[in-house]
């Protein structure tokens, strides 16, 4: 008889998404990439083709590195080792954006502080979504799954609430409450918005320590030699095996466009707003706090839609729904609406904005939700943490394509508005490929 974990391992398992949600809303989406555009580089047109860069060569050095982690994992057996060298690797990057200064003559620090955090975001999560399986039995992974990507945005709602509150500083030099950011932070210099990045590593730090102490980790495998050769000559015999597996190479295909397209979002949402709406951090923060909530609502609503319909049907409806927004962001600006004129002073875009934004949370959070349900339904059992390498690998082989693809329409086009309309392309192939995808993948008997 399968043992699986405890509700307490559960809960453990769940604070991973708690700890790192604050990377994601705070400084990949609402807060620090568009400071960084704004402020430290000064020229949003500049900022979003650098940041485009950045998201492009890390993408590449995760998609390498993926699954041969994933592989030579599941040679030696444990995770938890691994996730804490990942986790090392978040909070000295996500601390090091603290010295993200206005107006600083070199990025190169900065953009290599924020690389370091997300690789060690992404490698971890691979490791953390394969102990998924060994949660519960199948039928209730999609709503485990589901609420822990909630769990997860909740804690990105509080985070949101503290920078935008206590610490964030808008133009006035002012947080939200109309006071002075916390201690004795110094506005001129953005010492509170700045304080997005030491914020984020010490709440990891605090708030992973449950997982380490309550989640059950796989036994340690009889030690070997030859632990990572073993692991990558398992990686390419997989890989040659893909081809006959249509349904789980159908979906790593469909997933690898979707989910780039769906970072892309994530990625340009605040820049776009910054840039385009010319919003402030605090608006873009109360937009984050929107899409959050939302978020937090519908990955759990979303999570019970997979229990009982699964995982594809909540994938294709998300797909659609977001592939609505690009639509709406692309022929929205200050002037227009839906390419249709509009009164000078209207605050029409921000409404239409703030709407969008509650959809992408809604649909972000049910799609990344169903995603990792999908894979373990499509995945060998004994090779999951090879599976979510691969998985990591799909969803960053192409990661430059959103970031580059953005890069070149921005640079074309001379508009960040229209610089977002690639991202229609990619979630459309996603679609196609799932036409291939069977609900239940190899492990249908």
């Amino acid at each position: 008889m399968t043992q699986y974990a405890s509700k307490k391992g559960i809960w453990g398992w769940m604070s991973f998404d708690w700890a790192s949600q604050p990377f994601h809303t705070l400084l990949v989406t609402f807060i620090f990439a568009p400071y960084f555009t704004s402020s430290v580089i000064g020229d949003s047109l500049a900022g979003q083709e650098a940041w485009a860069l950045m998201l492009t060569i890390t993408g590449i050095f995760i998609a390498v590195l993926a699954p041969m982690l994933g592989s030579i994992a599941d040679n030696s057996g444990p995770r938890k080792s691994w996730i804490l060298v990942f986790s090392v690797m978040i909070v000295v990057g996500s601390f090091g954006l603290w010295w993200a200064v206005p107006g600083m003559s070199s990025i190169t620090m900065i953009l290599a502080y924020f690389g370091v955090a997300l690789i060690g975001v992404e490698f971890a999560a691979i490791f953390i979504n394969a102990m998924l399986p060994e949660l519960g039995p199948k039928e209730s992974l999609g709503r485990i799954s589901g609420s822990g990507w909630a769990f997860g945005y909740w804690g990105g709602v509080l985070a949101l609430f503290i920078m935008l509150l206590l610490l964030a500083e808008n133009d006035e030099g002012v947080t939200l409450l109309g006071t002075a950011p916390m201690f004795g932070l110094d506005a001129e210099m953005r010492e509170g918005t700045r304080s997005v990045g030491p914020l984020s590593a010490i709440w990891y730090v605090v708030f992973i320590i449950p997982f380490f102490l309550w989640t059950p980790d796989v036994k340690k495998k009889p030690r070997k030699s030859g632990v990572v050769s073993k692991g990558l000559k398992d990686l390419i015999v997989t890989l040659k095996s893909l081809p006959s597996q249509k349904s789980l190479s159908a979906y790593l295909l469909s997933s690898m466009f979707y989910r780039d397209a769906l970072n892309g979002l994530f990625a340009f949402g605040g820049i776009y707003a910054s840039g385009v709406l010319g919003w402030s951090i605090t608006q873009i923060g109360v937009f984050g706090i929107v899409a959050a909530i939302t978020g937090a609502i519908f990955a759990w609503v979303g999570g019970h839609a997979d229990k009982k319909f699964g995982p594809k049907p909540v994938i294709v409806f998300s797909a659609v729904a977001l592939i609505f927004v690009v639509s709406a962001i692309a022929t929205t600006s200050r002037e227009m609406l839906f390419f249709q004129p509009i009164a000078e002073g209207s605050s029409a875009p921000d409404i239409l904005f703030y709407i969008c934004g509650a959809v992408i949370g809604g649909a972000g959070g049910a799609i990344q939700a169903a995603s990792r349900t999908m894979l373990i339904r499509q995945a060998n059992p004994a090779r999951m943490t090879e599976a979510f390498g691969l998985y990591a690998l799909s969803g960053k082989a192409t990661a430059f394509l959103a970031p580059a693809t953005i890069l070149m329409a921005t640079s074309i086009t001379d508009s960040q508005r229209l610089g977002m309309t690639p991202l229609i392309g990619l979630f459309v192939i996603g679609l196609v490929l799932l036409i291939w995808v069977k609900p239940e993948g190899a492990n249908a008997e």
